[in-house]
């Protein structure tokens, strides 16, 4: 099997990253057949799933698993504000310095936890890649978001006696700006992606995900098709 332009397995969340990084998969990369894999794991921004769906059906997805994992979002809502029953979201305005470097939105060992169900799903139809979204920007505050992450998920990954997967992650060095710039070659259509981890009606515009967002569309030249508000 030509692996290179085989089956592969994408982490989808419905995010602006995620839906790129399936588009440039689907794409650029030609890997066929293409799954995909969405979790409810009791983020408050649930809406983003929505998105994954459509995301999934617009670039042609083989099979796209929306999993249950509400349990998770339980076990760790006293160290997060990303779930349903955690802290309040913050504004990134008022982040305490001292918690840059691990916000209140990480949520314990998620990407660890996502990534190895993923892994174990390409195992199972035969994909030997499972492609993930992290991005340059967020690894002031996510240790599960960095290169380093990534290469010692691969390391431990690689013991597999038989049918080793492999983690890539593409975006990983990349800005944010950078992202929005390839989905707009890829003709992403952003309207149909979320990031506010508030998940109301619109985008807060304030907490981290958002103020981020917004500045990319602006680094990059372009109008967020999601809001026009501005920034605090």
């Amino acid at each position: 099997m030509d692996t290179e332009r085989g089956p592969a397995v994408a982490l989808l969340s419905g995010g602006l990253d995620s839906s790129v990084l399936l588009h440039h998969v689907a794409r650029d990369l030609g890997r066929k057949p293409l799954h995909a894999i969405s979790c409810d794991y009791g983020q408050r921004h649930d809406r983003e799933l929505a998105c994954a769906r459509w995301q999934a059906q617009r670039a042609g997805v083989a099979h796209h698993c929306v999993l249950n994992l509400q349990f998770l979002g339980k076990l760790v809502q006293n160290a997060t504000s990303l779930v349903h029953g955690g802290a309040d979201v913050p504004d990134l305005a008022n982040l305490a310095p001292q918690s840059a470097d691990q916000p209140p939105t990480y949520v314990p060992h998620r990407n660890m936890v996502l990534l190895s169900i993923a892994a174990a799903y390409a195992e199972s139809c035969g994909a030997t890649d499972v492609f993930y979204g992290a991005q340059a920007q967020d690894e002031y505050g996510y240790w599960d978001c960095t290169v380093d992450f990534v290469d010692r998920l691969n390391h431990t990954l690689a013991l597999n006696r038989r049918n080793a997967v492999t983690i890539q992650a593409p975006f990983a060095t990349l800005r944010k700006a950078e992202t929005v710039r390839i989905g707009m070659r890829l003709g992403v259509d952003f309207a149909h992606t979320w990031s506010c981890y508030r998940g109301a009606d619109r985008p807060c515009a304030a907490c981290p995900t958002c103020v981020e967002r917004r500045h990319a569309f602006e680094e990059a030249g372009l109008t967020d098709p999601l809001t026009q508000t501005a920034l605090p």
